[in-house]
C-alpha cells in the first residue's frame, strides 16, 4: 500500500480496472516525464491509481480458490485462528500502553478486523474504536458488509479514515501491507548501479511498456559481492511509511506481518533476480509490465530497513520472529486442540515451514514510554539477526 506520507486519498465507487485507460494514463505520464519513469512510480500507478489501479479498482483480490475470481489468499481468510492468536498480542499491547484503539492498515476483506474485534471482546479487552485505513472504496464497502454480518454488535466501533492524524495512539496492525508498497528497482551491470525504469516502445504502433536503466547514486545498504545482471529492490516507501507512523504514534505499539528477510538474506548474492513478483488467479508471474492493473505487484520486505526506519523515528523494536513462532507464542497450539479437523488443516498452513510459517515474519514496535515484553516474541526472538 502506498502510504509513505500521512495523506490517504479517498477512493469511492471504484469500477473494475480498465486496462486501456490505465495504460494510457501511465503512457501519458512517461511522455510528460521526458520518456522515462522509475519503477517505483510505475508500481504506484499500477496498484493505486484511483478507479484504475489494482487495489483501487475492485475487490476481487482475496479468496481461497481461483474459481472465486480471486488472485491470492491471506492468513485471516485462511484461518480465523490467525486473528485469535494475534488478538492476544494486541490485548496485551493495549493494556501495556494504556490505549483503547486499534488501527489497521490495508484491511483487505475485513476478515482480520472481525477476528480481532470478536476475540478482544471475548478477552475482556474490547476497544473503544477500531480505525481502518484503506485506499479502496470498494474494499471499504466489502469490509462494512462483512463486519455487519459477522460481528453486528461490534461493527459500530469501526471507522474508516483517509488522512492519518498528526498525533494518535493505540495499537497498529498491518498484515501483508509492507509488501505492497512501491519499491525502487536497481540493477548492477558489473561496473555501476543503475535505476530500472519504464519507457514506451512505440515502434509497433501500439505503445508497449519496456524496461530502461539509468545511472544512479542509489545503492543496496550492504555490498555482499553482487554478480553482473543482479536486480534488487530498495524499500524507500516502506521506510518512509514507518517514519510517518512513528512520528504520529504518541503512545502505543505496532505489529506488521509479511513475507521477507533480514538485510543479509534479502541482498544475498545468490538472489540475483530480486523478489518482485506478480499474482493473478493464484498464479505467480515475473512480468509487471503486462496486464497492468489486473494483477498484484509485490516485493518481499527488507525487515532490517523497516526496523531501522522505526528506530530512527523514535520507536523501540519489541521483537522479530517467524510467523509460526509468533502464533505459537500467542496460544495457537491451544486453539488447534479445540479446532475441528478441517480447522486444524487450514491453520497448519499458517505455521508449516513450506507454507507461511517461515517465509512470513512478524516485527513489533513500541513507543519508548510504553515499552513492555511482548508475548509474541517470548521465545524465538530473532531481533539479533536484523
Amino acid at each position: 500500500m502506498n502510504t509513505a506520507t500521512a495523506s490517504f486519498p479517498s477512493v469511492a465507487s471504484d469500477p473494475l480496472p480498465a486496462v486501456p485507460a490505465l495504460d494510457a494514463l501511465i503512457a501519458d505520464e512517461i511522455r510528460r516525464s521526458g520518456g522515462w519513469i522509475g519503477f517505483e512510480r510505475f508500481m504506484a500507478l499500477a496498484l493505486y491509481q484511483p478507479g484504475l489501479g489494482y487495489y483501487s479498482g475492485g475487490d476481487r483480490q482475496f479468496g481461497a480458490l481461483p474459481s472465486s475470481g480471486s488472485d491470492f489468499i491471506t492468513a485471516p481468510e485462511l484461518s480465523p485462528l490467525f486473528g485469535r492468536a494475534l488478538a492476544r498480542q494486541v490485548a496485551q499491547a493495549l493494556a501495556a500502553t494504556g490505549t483503547r484503539e486499534v488501527w489497521e492498515f490495508g484491511a483487505g476483506s475485513g476478515a482480520l478486523a472481525c477476528q480481532l474485534l470478536q476475540t478482544l471482546d471475548e478477552l475482556g479487552a474490547a476497544v473503544d474504536r477500531y480505525t481502518i485505513v484503506d485506499l479502496s472504496g470498494t474494499l471499504r464497502e466489502r469490509q462494512r458488509q462483512r463486519l455487519a454480518r459477522d460481528v453486528p454488535l461490534l461493527a459500530d466501533k469501526v471507522r474508516w479514515i483517509d488522512t492519518l492524524p498528526e498525533a494518535f495512539e493505540g495499537v497498529v496492525v498491518g498484515n501483508e501491507v509492507l509488501d505492497a508498497m512501491p519499491v525502487v528497482l536497481i540493477a548492477w551491470d558489473g561496473a555501476q548501479w543503475q535505476e530500472r525504469g519504464v519507457v514506451l516502445d512505440e515502434a509497433a504502433g501500439t505503445p508497449q511498456f519496456v524496461w530502461a536503466d539509468r545511472p544512479t547514486d542509489l545503492r543496496p545498504p550492504v555490498d555482499l559481492g553482487f554478480v553482473p545482471g543482479t536486480v534488487t529492490e530498495l524499500p524507500r516507501q516502506a521506510s518512509a511509511f514507518l517514519s510517518t507512523l512513528a512520528a504520529g504514534l504518541s503512545r502505543g505499539a505496532a505489529f506488521f506481518i509479511d513475507y521477507g528477510f533480514p538485510e543479509h538474506e534479502f541482498y544475498h548474492p545468490q538472489r540475483t533476480g530480486g523478489t518482485l513478483m506478480c499474482h493473478r488467479g493464484h498464479k505467480a508471474d515475473p512480468d509487471p509490465l503486462h496486464d497492468v492493473g489486473l494483477k498484484d505487484l509485490t516485493a518481499h520486505v527488507d525487515f532490517t530497513a523497516v526496523a531501522l526506519a522505526g528506530q530512527d523515528a523514535g520507536l523501540e523494536v519489541l521483537g522479530y520472529t517467524s510467523q509460526a513462532r509468533f502464533l505459537f507464542n500467542c496460544g495457537l497450539l491451544a486453539d488447534l486442540e479445540t479446532a475441528d479437523l478441517r480447522g486444524r488443516a487450514m491453520a497448519q498452513k499458517l505455521v508449516t515451514e513450506h507454507e507461511m510459517g517461515e517465509l512470513f515474519k512478524v516485527i513489533g514496535f513500541v513507543t519508548e514510554a510504553a515499552s513492555f515484553e511482548a508475548i509474541g516474541f517470548g521465545a524465538g526472538d530473532r531481533s539479533h539477526t536484523l
